[in-house]
Protein backbone atom coordinates (compact mmCIF):
# COMPACT_ATOMS: atom_id res chain seq x y z
CA UNK A 1 0.00 0.00 0.00
CA UNK A 2 1.39 3.44 -0.90
CA UNK A 3 2.33 5.78 1.95
CA UNK A 4 1.29 9.39 1.41
CA UNK A 5 3.62 11.84 3.08
CA UNK A 6 2.93 15.55 3.37
CA UNK A 7 5.54 17.72 1.70
CA UNK A 8 5.92 21.32 0.63
CA UNK A 9 8.45 23.44 -1.20
CA UNK A 10 10.06 24.08 2.22
CA UNK A 11 10.61 20.41 3.04
CA UNK A 12 14.27 19.69 3.79
CA UNK A 13 15.33 23.35 4.18
CA UNK A 14 16.98 24.21 7.50
CA UNK A 15 16.69 27.38 9.54
CA UNK A 16 20.41 28.02 8.99
CA UNK A 17 19.73 28.55 5.27
CA UNK A 18 17.22 31.34 5.79
CA UNK A 19 18.00 33.02 9.13
CA UNK A 20 19.47 36.48 9.55
CA UNK A 21 22.66 36.53 11.56
CA UNK A 22 22.33 40.11 12.73
CA UNK A 23 20.30 40.32 15.94
CA UNK A 24 19.15 43.68 17.30
CA UNK A 25 19.81 43.63 21.04
CA UNK A 26 20.06 46.06 23.95
CA UNK A 27 20.73 45.93 27.71
CA UNK A 28 17.45 45.80 29.62
CA UNK A 29 18.44 48.95 31.53
CA UNK A 30 18.08 51.34 28.56
CA UNK A 31 15.12 53.68 28.08
CA UNK A 32 12.15 53.09 25.77
CA UNK A 33 13.32 55.96 23.54
CA UNK A 34 16.62 54.21 22.81
CA UNK A 35 14.85 50.97 21.92
CA UNK A 36 12.53 52.79 19.50
CA UNK A 37 15.47 54.51 17.80
CA UNK A 38 17.24 51.18 17.35
CA UNK A 39 14.14 49.47 15.96
CA UNK A 40 13.59 52.27 13.46
CA UNK A 41 17.25 52.33 12.39
CA UNK A 42 17.34 48.58 11.75
CA UNK A 43 13.72 48.27 10.56
CA UNK A 44 13.25 45.64 13.28
CA UNK A 45 9.99 44.35 14.72
CA UNK A 46 11.53 43.42 18.06
CA UNK A 47 14.61 43.90 20.22
CA UNK A 48 16.32 41.18 22.23
CA UNK A 49 17.03 42.42 25.77
CA UNK A 50 20.01 41.18 27.72
CA UNK A 51 21.16 41.13 31.32
CA UNK A 52 24.97 40.86 31.50
CA UNK A 53 24.90 39.67 27.85
CA UNK A 54 22.46 36.86 28.71
CA UNK A 55 19.06 37.01 26.93
CA UNK A 56 16.45 38.14 29.43
CA UNK A 57 13.42 39.04 27.33
CA UNK A 58 12.03 40.57 24.17
CA UNK A 59 10.37 43.90 23.47
CA UNK A 60 8.18 44.04 20.37
CA UNK A 61 6.31 46.82 18.62
CA UNK A 62 3.18 45.46 20.31
CA UNK A 63 4.78 46.05 23.73
CA UNK A 64 5.66 49.61 22.71
CA UNK A 65 2.10 50.20 21.49
CA UNK A 66 1.01 49.26 25.01
CA UNK A 67 3.39 51.85 26.42
CA UNK A 68 1.84 54.50 24.16
CA UNK A 69 -1.64 53.40 25.23
CA UNK A 70 -0.63 53.70 28.89
CA UNK A 71 1.02 57.06 28.13
CA UNK A 72 4.31 56.06 29.72
CA UNK A 73 7.11 58.59 29.14
CA UNK A 74 9.74 57.37 26.66
CA UNK A 75 12.32 57.79 29.44
CA UNK A 76 10.80 54.73 31.16
CA UNK A 77 13.24 51.76 31.45
CA UNK A 78 12.57 49.28 28.65
CA UNK A 79 12.44 46.46 31.19
CA UNK A 80 9.12 47.90 32.43
CA UNK A 81 7.40 46.91 29.17
CA UNK A 82 9.50 43.84 28.40
CA UNK A 83 7.59 40.81 27.15
CA UNK A 84 8.33 37.18 27.94
CA UNK A 85 11.42 35.10 27.33
CA UNK A 86 12.64 34.89 23.73
CA UNK A 87 11.22 31.96 21.75
CA UNK A 88 13.98 30.09 19.95
CA UNK A 89 14.85 27.23 17.65
CA UNK A 90 18.12 25.64 16.48
CA UNK A 91 19.94 26.28 13.18
CA UNK A 92 19.46 22.66 12.07
CA UNK A 93 15.70 22.73 12.73
CA UNK A 94 13.59 22.69 9.58
CA UNK A 95 11.95 25.88 8.31
CA UNK A 96 8.57 24.13 8.56
CA UNK A 97 9.21 23.47 12.27
CA UNK A 98 10.12 27.14 12.74
CA UNK A 99 6.86 28.16 11.04
CA UNK A 100 4.87 25.91 13.35
CA UNK A 101 6.59 27.41 16.39
CA UNK A 102 5.74 30.93 15.19
CA UNK A 103 2.11 30.01 14.48
CA UNK A 104 1.68 28.31 17.87
CA UNK A 105 3.19 31.27 19.72
CA UNK A 106 1.42 33.91 17.60
CA UNK A 107 4.67 35.69 16.71
CA UNK A 108 6.24 36.70 13.41
CA UNK A 109 9.87 36.17 14.43
CA UNK A 110 11.83 33.72 16.57
CA UNK A 111 15.47 33.61 17.58
CA UNK A 112 18.05 30.98 16.72
CA UNK A 113 20.45 29.63 19.34
CA UNK A 114 23.44 27.34 19.29
CA UNK A 115 24.05 24.38 21.56
CA UNK A 116 24.22 26.90 24.42
CA UNK A 117 20.66 28.25 24.61
CA UNK A 118 22.06 31.49 26.01
CA UNK A 119 24.01 32.18 22.81
CA UNK A 120 21.67 33.76 20.22
CA UNK A 121 23.21 33.39 16.76
CA UNK A 122 20.41 34.69 14.53
CA UNK A 123 16.71 35.23 13.94
CA UNK A 124 14.17 34.02 11.41
CA UNK A 125 10.96 35.83 10.42
CA UNK A 126 8.06 35.37 8.03
CA UNK A 127 9.60 37.89 5.63
CA UNK A 128 12.79 35.80 5.39
CA UNK A 129 10.81 32.65 4.62
CA UNK A 130 8.62 34.35 2.00
CA UNK A 131 11.74 35.73 0.32
CA UNK A 132 13.08 32.18 0.11
CA UNK A 133 9.77 30.91 -1.28
CA UNK A 134 9.81 33.61 -3.93
CA UNK A 135 13.35 32.75 -5.03
CA UNK A 136 12.39 29.08 -5.33
CA UNK A 137 9.33 30.08 -7.35
CA UNK A 138 11.37 32.18 -9.76
CA UNK A 139 13.72 29.24 -10.37
CA UNK A 140 10.91 26.73 -10.80
CA UNK A 141 10.20 25.35 -14.27
CA UNK A 142 6.51 26.14 -13.75
CA UNK A 143 7.07 29.76 -12.69
CA UNK A 144 5.60 32.70 -14.59
CA UNK A 145 9.01 33.70 -15.92
CA UNK A 146 9.70 30.23 -17.30
CA UNK A 147 6.21 29.96 -18.75
CA UNK A 148 6.63 33.13 -20.74
CA UNK A 149 9.31 31.22 -22.62
CA UNK A 150 6.92 28.30 -23.14
CA UNK A 151 3.71 30.17 -23.87
CA UNK A 152 2.11 27.23 -25.65
CA UNK A 153 2.03 25.24 -22.41
CA UNK A 154 0.79 28.05 -20.20
CA UNK A 155 -1.90 26.92 -17.76
CA UNK A 156 -3.47 29.96 -16.01
CA UNK A 157 -5.33 27.70 -13.58
CA UNK A 158 -2.00 26.58 -12.10
CA UNK A 159 -1.26 30.05 -10.75
CA UNK A 160 -2.49 31.07 -7.32
CA UNK A 161 -4.23 34.43 -7.07
CA UNK A 162 -4.31 36.93 -4.22
CA UNK A 163 -8.01 36.21 -3.67
CA UNK A 164 -7.25 32.57 -2.79
CA UNK A 165 -4.67 33.38 -0.11
CA UNK A 166 -5.79 36.72 1.38
CA UNK A 167 -7.53 37.19 4.71
CA UNK A 168 -11.08 38.21 3.71
CA UNK A 169 -11.62 40.56 6.63
CA UNK A 170 -10.52 44.17 7.00
CA UNK A 171 -10.38 46.04 10.29
CA UNK A 172 -10.60 49.81 10.02
CA UNK A 173 -10.87 53.02 11.98
CA UNK A 174 -11.93 56.56 11.04
CA UNK A 175 -9.60 59.49 10.45
CA UNK A 176 -10.80 61.28 13.59
CA UNK A 177 -10.49 58.25 15.90
CA UNK A 178 -7.88 58.55 18.69
CA UNK A 179 -4.71 56.48 18.54
CA UNK A 180 -5.90 54.62 21.63
CA UNK A 181 -8.69 53.15 19.48
CA UNK A 182 -6.16 52.13 16.83
CA UNK A 183 -4.04 50.37 19.47
CA UNK A 184 -7.12 48.54 20.74
CA UNK A 185 -7.99 47.27 17.23
CA UNK A 186 -4.45 46.10 16.51
CA UNK A 187 -4.08 44.41 19.89
CA UNK A 188 -7.49 42.74 19.97
CA UNK A 189 -7.21 41.27 16.49
CA UNK A 190 -3.41 40.66 16.47
CA UNK A 191 -2.88 42.83 13.40
CA UNK A 192 0.15 44.65 12.06
CA UNK A 193 -1.79 47.53 10.49
CA UNK A 194 -5.26 49.02 10.28
CA UNK A 195 -7.03 50.70 7.37
CA UNK A 196 -8.06 54.31 7.97
CA UNK A 197 -11.31 55.42 6.34
CA UNK A 198 -12.71 58.92 5.86
CA UNK A 199 -16.23 59.93 6.86
CA UNK A 200 -17.57 58.60 3.56
CA UNK A 201 -16.11 55.16 4.29
CA UNK A 202 -13.43 55.37 1.58
CA UNK A 203 -9.85 54.25 2.21
CA UNK A 204 -7.77 57.25 3.24
CA UNK A 205 -4.60 55.73 4.65
CA UNK A 206 -2.99 53.05 6.80
CA UNK A 207 -1.55 53.01 10.31
CA UNK A 208 0.95 50.29 11.18
CA UNK A 209 2.65 49.42 14.43
CA UNK A 210 5.75 51.18 13.11
CA UNK A 211 3.77 54.38 12.53
CA UNK A 212 2.52 54.20 16.11
CA UNK A 213 5.91 53.78 17.74
CA UNK A 214 7.42 56.54 15.57
CA UNK A 215 4.59 58.84 16.64
CA UNK A 216 5.13 57.77 20.25
CA UNK A 217 8.83 58.63 19.94
CA UNK A 218 7.92 62.08 18.59
CA UNK A 219 5.61 62.86 21.47
CA UNK A 220 2.17 61.88 20.18
CA UNK A 221 -0.39 61.02 22.83
CA UNK A 222 -3.01 58.28 22.83
CA UNK A 223 -5.61 61.01 22.14
CA UNK A 224 -4.01 62.15 18.87
CA UNK A 225 -6.22 61.61 15.81
CA UNK A 226 -5.48 58.75 13.44
CA UNK A 227 -5.21 61.07 10.43
CA UNK A 228 -2.24 62.87 11.99
CA UNK A 229 0.05 59.83 11.64
CA UNK A 230 -1.52 57.69 8.88
CA UNK A 231 0.38 56.84 5.70
CA UNK A 232 -1.19 57.47 2.29
CA UNK A 233 -1.80 56.29 -0.32
CA UNK A 234 -2.85 52.77 0.64
CA UNK A 235 -0.63 50.02 -0.79
CA UNK A 236 -3.12 47.75 -2.55
CA UNK A 237 -3.40 45.00 -5.14
CA UNK A 238 -6.32 43.71 -7.27
CA UNK A 239 -7.84 40.52 -5.88
CA UNK A 240 -7.33 38.74 -9.19
CA UNK A 241 -3.58 39.43 -9.33
CA UNK A 242 -1.14 36.56 -9.26
CA UNK A 243 0.23 35.82 -5.81
CA UNK A 244 3.77 35.87 -7.22
CA UNK A 245 3.28 39.47 -8.42
CA UNK A 246 1.88 40.53 -5.04
CA UNK A 247 4.82 38.93 -3.19
CA UNK A 248 7.24 40.75 -5.47
CA UNK A 249 5.41 44.03 -4.83
CA UNK A 250 5.72 43.57 -1.05
CA UNK A 251 9.38 42.59 -1.16
CA UNK A 252 10.34 45.48 -3.46
CA UNK A 253 8.32 48.06 -1.51
CA UNK A 254 9.54 46.58 1.82
CA UNK A 255 6.00 46.35 3.22
CA UNK A 256 4.53 43.53 5.29
CA UNK A 257 1.04 43.59 3.76
CA UNK A 258 -1.12 44.78 0.89
CA UNK A 259 -4.80 45.64 1.06
CA UNK A 260 -6.81 43.78 -1.55
CA UNK A 261 -9.30 45.60 -3.76
CA UNK A 262 -12.16 44.43 -5.94
CA UNK A 263 -13.03 46.55 -8.97
CA UNK A 264 -16.71 47.09 -9.79
CA UNK A 265 -18.48 47.82 -13.06
CA UNK A 266 -18.50 51.55 -12.33
CA UNK A 267 -14.71 51.61 -12.25
CA UNK A 268 -14.39 52.25 -8.52
CA UNK A 269 -12.83 49.82 -6.05
CA UNK A 270 -13.61 48.43 -2.61
CA UNK A 271 -11.12 47.04 -0.09
CA UNK A 272 -12.21 43.44 0.58
CA UNK A 273 -9.24 41.78 2.22
CA UNK A 274 -5.62 41.86 3.32
CA UNK A 275 -2.64 39.91 2.05
CA UNK A 276 0.27 39.65 4.50
CA UNK A 277 3.68 38.09 4.04
CA UNK A 278 2.72 35.75 6.88
CA UNK A 279 -0.23 34.46 4.80
CA UNK A 280 2.14 33.39 2.04
CA UNK A 281 4.53 31.74 4.50
CA UNK A 282 1.78 29.84 6.30
CA UNK A 283 0.43 28.73 2.91
CA UNK A 284 3.80 27.03 2.25
CA UNK A 285 3.76 28.18 -1.36
CA UNK A 286 5.84 30.46 -3.52
CA UNK A 287 2.95 31.32 -5.81
CA UNK A 288 1.45 28.37 -7.66
CA UNK A 289 -0.21 24.99 -7.39
CA UNK A 290 2.98 23.27 -8.42
CA UNK A 291 4.06 23.73 -4.80
CA UNK A 292 0.72 22.40 -3.57
CA UNK A 293 1.00 19.29 -5.74
CA UNK A 294 4.57 18.83 -4.52
CA UNK A 295 3.35 18.36 -0.96
CA UNK A 296 2.38 14.76 -1.70
CA UNK A 297 5.08 12.18 -1.97
CA UNK A 298 3.91 8.63 -2.68
CA UNK A 299 6.41 5.91 -1.98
Amino acid sequence: MPVVESRSVLTGISVAEVMRRQVVRLPQTVQIAQAIRLMIRHNANSVLLTDDDVPSGVVSKTDLMGALYAELPTSTPISDVMGGQPIACYPDDSVEDALEIMEAAGVHRIYVTGADRKAVVGAVAYADIVGLLYRYCRACERSSAKKREKRSRLDPSARLTVREVMTPEVRSCRTADPLSAVVEILSEHHLGAVLVENEAGAAAGVISKTDLIVAYHHGASSNSEAQTIMNAPVHSVPAGSLLSAAIQQMLVADVQRLFVREENAAGSSLITGVLALSDSARFRSGSCRACTAGRLLIR
